[in-house]
């Protein structure tokens, strides 16, 4: 009886198809996280923006939601359609009186195809008072 010789000559041809889908699927996931973690610093940076706008004194504080949404529509190009931001006074410590803006977003997702990510930032800013 003579022993049997294995080929082995696609193997590794094989393998690397293998490994290097595995890798790239990981290495879009890792970018698409960095690039959802982007559009949130940057709609909470938008939130804190129409917070402070609606902290003025001579500003009515729905004004607030309107300056966010207009600056997360120009600066977060992945958000879905239906964005909504609301704005209210809150009492904060000492009666201070605070201007909130909450923005709720949903963001696409660009490398991995499962859906949208619901974000939703909050920006607070004191509001002045006449003296």
């Amino acid at each position: 009886m003579t022993p049997r010789v294995r080929d082995e000559s696609g193997a590794s041809i094989v393998e690397f198809v293998l490994v290097g889908a595995l890798l790239l699927f990981v290495a879009f996931g890792v970018l698409q996280v960095g690039l959802v973690l982007h559009a949130r610093n940057v709609l909470a940076a938008d939130a804190a923006e129409g917070a402070r706008h609606a902290a003025s004194l001579a500003v009515p504080i729905d004004s607030g939601a309107s300056v966010a949404t207009d600056l997360a529509k120009r600066s977060v190009p992945g958000l879905a359609p239906g964005m909504t931001c609301r704005a209210q006074e809150t009492a904060g410590p000492d009666g201070l009186s605070i201007a909130e803006v909450t923005c709720d977003a949903h963001l696409r997702l660009s490398f991995l195809p499962v859906g949208d990510v619901h974000v939703s930032v909050t920006g607070r800013s004191l509001k002045e008072v006449a003296q």
